[in-house]
């Protein structure tokens, strides 16, 4: 900032060059009011101003704001943006889930740039992959004509997010054969992709070979890729003894791994341990306590789950009720469970009632065991129809058309009712759902998911 005042002591506030350094500067700063007022007192505006300022919205996540002013840099005739602003732009695209939107930006691409770099490829690979589109990922993947670490690390974590575990190792393989040496980000891919698909051995194996092999020395979010993996696999007691065994002090993101798969495989003993060791470090996020008492509810321990909600109580922690998104025509939908704000919430409750009579004779019985209230097993069962992911999916199938993929993303992790539920209606319903929760894709088709049950 007293750069800046010189700058104008010197009579240097209109000079262009000065004016995209200074909003490039206070963009880096996270100092976004001040990139804007110099913006919008500039005469001239170049490339280089309109990069810096989307660059700028960029950096504190203003996403929509980018594709906005994108949006504002064609109208004025700058249409050769910087190699940046294009792997902003699909970074925007991918933080607000806009697939539509994404898709008309590579399209963009492709008619008035003759030819896209390996940055820009990367970037609509990343972008592919995190919309749940991983076949368009792989395809451009496959037509790259030049790869680097970035492209593979990319891909590898992507398949990682749709189960596809021992696709993910091949495909590092390859890059160990292309001469590629691996960085500690590309084996945060690796150890993923083997959570995913439960590949313990495997897993074991590559953080051994990233320390002896390739000299990286695992981060906390390696040993955190290790504990989701023993976790997942129900090796809680070995996961608990990594985590004693850490040169390094285990942060909240190691213990709520671990926490989170207690309450997967019903172990209250390990549970409270690292529950105990997450308040210990100050936790704040209620979460940490609805998932503690979630399990004392399923042990039917109702007085440890008044005194843990009572606890959330004291320290003024309210967790948001999870809730599902159906992309629909261009527009995404919200819902959370038991919802009736919807318009014509009377028509999705009508469905529901089609597709539970239907499901019926499918052999499908509801598990009432995810309901974790101490109510009777008739208003379980009601509570269980209203689920968020549920009303989406019958929103989604009242307004699109036969045949066509329904798209859901859901905040929290899927229960396994909703997924049984799901597989289901895709073999009667004859739709290809696609899922993502808080922890991966899932891909419902002809009434199996593309994890095999495992998540």
């Amino acid at each position: 900032m007293q750069i800046h005042g010189h700058v104008f002591k010197i009579g240097f506030q209109g000079d262009l060059f000065a004016q995209n350094a200074l909003i490039n500067m206070y963009g880096k700063c996270e100092e976004i009011e001040f990139s804007c007022a110099i913006f919008n007192q500039m005469d001239q505006k170049s490339v280089a101003s309109w990069s810096a300022i989307i660059a700028a919205h960029a950096k504190v996540g203003l996403w929509y704001e980018c594709l906005m002013l994108f949006g504002e840099m064609n109208s004025e005739g700058c249409w050769r943006p910087e190699e940046t602003t294009f792997v902003t732009l699909l970074s925007a695209c991918t933080h607000l889930g806009a697939i539509d939107l994404g898709k008309c930006t590579h399209s963009s691409f492709l008619k008035n740039i003759s030819e896209l770099n390996i940055i820009v490829q990367t970037s609509l690979i990343d972008m592919y992959v995190k919309f749940g589109c991983l076949a368009k990922g792989l395809c451009l993947f496959q037509m790259m004509p030049e790869r680097n670490r970035l492209s593979y690390s990319v891909l590898i974590s992507g398949l990682a997010m749709h189960g596809r575990g021992q696709e993910a190792l091949r495909l590092f393989s390859e890059m160990l054969r292309q001469g590629l040496e691996p960085d500690d980000v590309v084996y945060v891919g690796v150890l993923g992709a083997c959570s995913h698909a439960g590949l313990v051995d495997e897993g074991i194996r590559c953080f051994e070979r990233m320390i002896t092999e390739h000299g990286i020395v695992p981060t906390l979010q390696h040993y955190g890729c290790m504990v989701d993996l023993m976790g997942r696999a129900g090796l809680l007691r070995e996961a608990l003894e990594l985590i004693k065994r850490m040169p390094i002090e285990p942060n909240d993101v190691v213990w709520r791994s671990l926490l989170s798969a207690c309450k997967v495989h019903h172990d209250l003993e390990i549970g409270e341990i690292a529950a105990k060791n997450l308040f210990q470090l100050s936790s704040q996020n209620p979460s940490d306590y609805v998932v503690l008492s979630n399990m004392y509810a399923l042990a039917k321990k109702w007085d440890d789950v008044a005194r843990t909600r009572i606890e959330m109580a004291r320290k003024g922690l309210n967790q948001t009720p999870g809730f599902s998104w159906a992309e629909v025509s261009r527009k995404v939908y919200k819902f959370v469970s038991q919802d009736r704000s919807h318009p014509k919430w009377d028509n999705i409750y009508e469905i529901i009632h089609q597709m539970e009579w239907q499901l019926k004779f499918e052999g499908y019985s509801p598990d009432t065991s995810q309901v974790l209230l101490d109510i009777d097993e008739d208003e379980k069962e009601e509570r269980l129809k209203g689920h968020s992911q549920k009303l989406a999916i019958a929103f989604a199938l009242i307004h699109t058309s036969q045949g066509s993929p329904i798209r859901i993303a859901r905040s929290l992790r899927m229960c396994n009712d909703c997924h049984t539920y799901t597989k289901l209606i895709t073999a009667i319903y004859e739709r290809e759902i696609i899922v993502r929760d808080r922890k991966q894709f899932h891909h419902f088709k002809d009434g199996t998911c593309s994890c095999r049950d495992y998540w």
